[in-house]
């Protein structure tokens, strides 16, 4: 698409951004960012060149890791250098936010609370959106008896749980996406709106280096959000500059939780071809975690010494790998992989419905010195796959979370639709 859209009316404006109408694009919007930075309500505004873009980059990379893995965003895509698309959305007047370590605004709400107090889950606030009273504190009450509606949709218990539950799930994955640079995320403040097409709760607006507080190292003299504005005694020139350069610095960075350095892989071994269609959907569950999955034959019983020749393969090349045995009737083939390797085998026997139950001893009662968990589910042992890797890959990690927050949010969907019925 050509970076010249034809644009429609001015939606919005708000201190660092605009929001048009995309004729050509129903249901869309571009966000276009200023170069303008503000802190405390707009107390203070300063122009700073290159800031849209920096923003702009940002919000692109930080909706693109949170929507890969699988959390509904309004982003579309990156149109150019200082603007997005978006799904268009009917906002919800509330900034949420989640904090893991206890700083600026809840120090001084809560006297007697030391900065660096850590929160286990992270705590979770809202503040109404309004300049003219700053913001105020609201509680979860106040949210469901202002009976909001947006787009359609009420706001009632329901969508205050969905929205909680999902700032938790978003604070985490960025928490742990910024890990791996030695990088602390110390809170993080959000907004949702309704998609006006589709009715849904969505994560919208933006999430730049406005949104949250990042030190490198844990150290909070070492921060690189907007913070180091705020904390100016006075605007000069340089002082801008040194912002400036925590905002490039972030920038560059944020490019990175796209990528990890952490490789893993799964494989699978089937003890007969007839098994192909049980191992075809382990390996489907493992692309939707990101995660390449080979498929061999080979039978510990008839052919062990192949068996142990192809476990020598996955060994020695350096990948991180998990092995699934499948094999039904006596399976040989996982205690034997687990006796062998120091690598993670899991058990997936396919059951057959006349032996089902005597087969499944062979693969859950294992002689000593072998640990080898058994799940009958194709999806369980691909999940099992992801969870060990989630350990040191920030984004199977992220689709993991992703998944639970969805889960939950389809049953509480789910609830509220049967008691509207029944009522």
């Amino acid at each position: 698409i050509s970076l010249d859209l034809k644009l429609g009316k001015k939606v919005n404006e708000g201190k660092t951004k605009e929001v048009y109408e995309l004729p050509d694009i129903p249901g869309c919007v571009l966000m276009q960012s200023k170069d303008q930075i503000t802190a405390g309500n707009a107390a203070r505004k300063d122009r700073m060149e290159g800031k849209a873009a920096i923003s702009n980059t940002t919000t692109s990379c930080v909706f693109q890791l949170l929507q890969e893995a699988g959390i509904k965003t309004a982003f579309v895509r990156k149109q150019s250098d200082t603007a997005f698309i978006a799904a268009h959305c009917e906002m919800i007047p509330i900034e949420w936010v989640c904090r893991r370590i206890a700083t600026g605004s809840f120090l001084k709400r809560n006297p007697g609370v030391k900065e660096g107090y850590k929160f286990y889950p992270p705590k979770i606030e809202m503040f109404y959106k309004d300049d003219a009273n700053n913001d105020p504190q609201w509680s979860e009450e106040q949210l469901i008896e202002a009976k909001f509606c947006f787009a359609g949709l009420t706001i009632g218990q329901t969508e205050v749980d969905i929205m909680a539950r999902s700032t938790q799930a978003i604070f985490e994955i960025l928490e742990k996406s910024w890990q791996p640079q030695n990088c602390t995320l110390v809170d993080l403040k959000i907004e949702f709106g309704v998609n006006i097409l589709t009715k849904e709760i969505v994560l919208a607006d933006v999430i730049d280096n406005d949104s949250w507080r990042l030190w490198p190292s844990g150290d909070r003299s070492q921060q690189k959000d907007k913070q180091s504005y705020r904390d100016l005694k006075e605007v000069t020139p340089e002082a801008l500059q040194m912002v400036k350069r925590n905002f490039e610095w972030v920038a560059e960075r944020v490019e990175l939780l796209l990528k990890t350095k952490s490789q893993g892989r799964v494989v699978v071994l089937m003890g007969s071809p007839s098994d192909l269609s049980h191992c075809e959907k382990i390996k489907k569950a493992c692309a939707t975690f990101g995660i390449p999955c080979e498929l061999r034959v080979t039978s510990a019983h008839k052919g062990p010494d192949e068996t142990l020749r192809i476990k020598a393969e996955y060994e020695g090349d350096g990948i991180p790998t998990v092995f699934v045995a499948v094999a039904g009737r006596s399976n040989g083939l996982g205690p034997v992989m687990s006796g062998n390797t120091a690598y993670p085998v899991v058990n997936c026997p396919p059951l057959s419905a006349d032996w089902g139950t005597q087969d499944v001893w062979s693969s859950l009662r294992l002689p000593s010195g072998l640990g080898c968990p058994t799940t009958l589910s194709p999806e369980g042992a691909a999940q099992f796959a992801a969870q060990i890797f989630g350990l040191n890959n920030h984004l199977v990690w992220a689709k993991l979370r992703s998944n639970m927050l969805n889960t939950w949010i389809s049953l509480k969907q789910a609830d509220k639709k049967l008691r509207e019925c029944t009522l």
